[in-house]
């Protein structure tokens, strides 16, 4: 059962991948006092270093960037320190890591930010549906952020410059920009959470202006070549909808073509599954390919089934896994050679210790144990 596309090493830009799956990024809430990294965490991405790329847990670009309890951030000399110790263990452990940087805009209450008032966002509209989780892990309602101004979009695009420079001398690989799930850029992207009227809303073109300023400041830091972006059209993640996403998201995939990135990672559930797009929204993934016209990662709850008919069908270059990856450290051994997969641990997905991130049994340990 080895013989797969999946198993083909494949080139995103400047990475030379082993295989064409990569571990999808999943927060974990497990850092520690000051946003830095659980120490724990080198031995849970090594582990999981057979994956062709691991893109990291979302991590923050700044204070205020902050919207859930014990994510990382990669904005200061300490946060720094602790990724190079995961870095450094993935590597010598033969894989690749990129750091996905994170900034949750209005998703933030005022719990997160350093003046203790609500967080940012394009516009002056609180997430529609939902709860915000505070720093104890307790829920509450989600409070109207701050509507940015322009000389504060162009600290925030500093922001992701300076994170994108401590992701460099933290080890990694390369970034991928978070621009999915209701976040900040996806709030810009998304009419439903933009309403500005100045060049930051309305057309098109302006809706997709901030993402466009990220993406080369980002750049400038790295290279095209070691940078990717992750979208998500057709899901309404924290309450984030557009009325339109075929348009908006098909103006976006052409107008980062030029900029010849490493990937665009897309988040779009197979039909069919739990992970499937709801309420008519349209499928874009292989339009979405063609207007990039680099390498496509697709996500959305796939199996090896699945992911293999995605690439098949010419939706996607490689595809990303995250949970059966989490309970699965030995993943693509286990996909090679047909073996049962653990079971996830729901329960143990978010904060704790040790349980339920580096205990999940490989194949080998199953063997020794036998």
């Amino acid at each position: 059962m080895t013989a797969s596309p999946l198993f083909d090493p494949i080139t995103l830009g400047a990475l030379q991948l082993k295989n064409s799956v990569a571990m999808a990024p999943m927060t974990r809430s497990r850092a520690g006092a000051g946003e830095v990294i659980n120490a724990t965490a080198a031995t849970y991405y090594a582990q999981r270093a057979g994956a062709g790329l691991i893109i990291s847990e979302a991590t923050q670009i700044s204070r205020s960037g902050q919207g859930y309890p014990n994510t990382p951030g990669v904005f200061t000399e300490d946060q720094v320190a602790g990724w190079k110790a995961v870095t450094d263990a993935v590597h010598a452990a033969g894989g690749l890591i990129v750091a996905q940087l994170w900034h949750v805009g209005r998703v933030s209450i005022s719990d997160y930010q350093p003046d203790g008032l609500p967080g940012w966002a394009p516009s002056a509209i609180a997430p529609d549906g939902g709860k915000a989780m505070r720093p104890d892990f307790s829920m509450t309602e989600f409070e109207t952020p701050r509507a940015l101004t322009v000389e504060q979009i162009k600290d925030v695009v500093a922001d992701y410059a300076h994170a994108a420079e401590m992701a460099k001398t933290a080890g990694f690989d390369g970034v991928e920009i978070h621009a999915a799930n209701g976040y900040l850029i996806d709030q810009f992207l998304k009419d439903g959470a933009n309403t500005r009227t100045d060049a930051y809303g309305g057309s098109l073109e302006n809706r997709a202006r901030f993402m466009l300023e990220v993406v080369d400041a980002v750049v400038k830091v790295w290279g095209a070549d070691r940078v990717g972006i992750r979208l998500s059209p057709s899901n309404g993640a924290n309450g984030t909808k557009d009325s339109d996403p075929a348009s908006i998201f098909l103006h976006a995939a052409a107008a980062l073509k030029p900029y010849g990135l490493a990937f665009l990672h897309l988040i779009e559930g197979e039909p069919d599954t739990p992970m499937s797009i709801k309420d008519g929204a349209p499928q874009l993934a292989a339009q979405i390919r063609q207007a990039f016209g680099g390498p496509l990662m697709l996500n959305g709850g796939l199996t090896r089934e699945l992911a293999e008919k995605a690439l098949a069908e010419g939706r996607a270059d490689l595809v990303s896994i995250g949970v059966p990856f989490l309970a699965n450290p030995d993943l693509i051994a286990r996909w090679k050679t047909g073996a049962e997969l653990n079971p996830a641990d729901k329960a143990t997905f978010y904060g704790g210790g040790d349980k339920g991130y580096i205990d999940y049994p490989t194949l080998a340990d199953v063997t020794d144990r036998g």
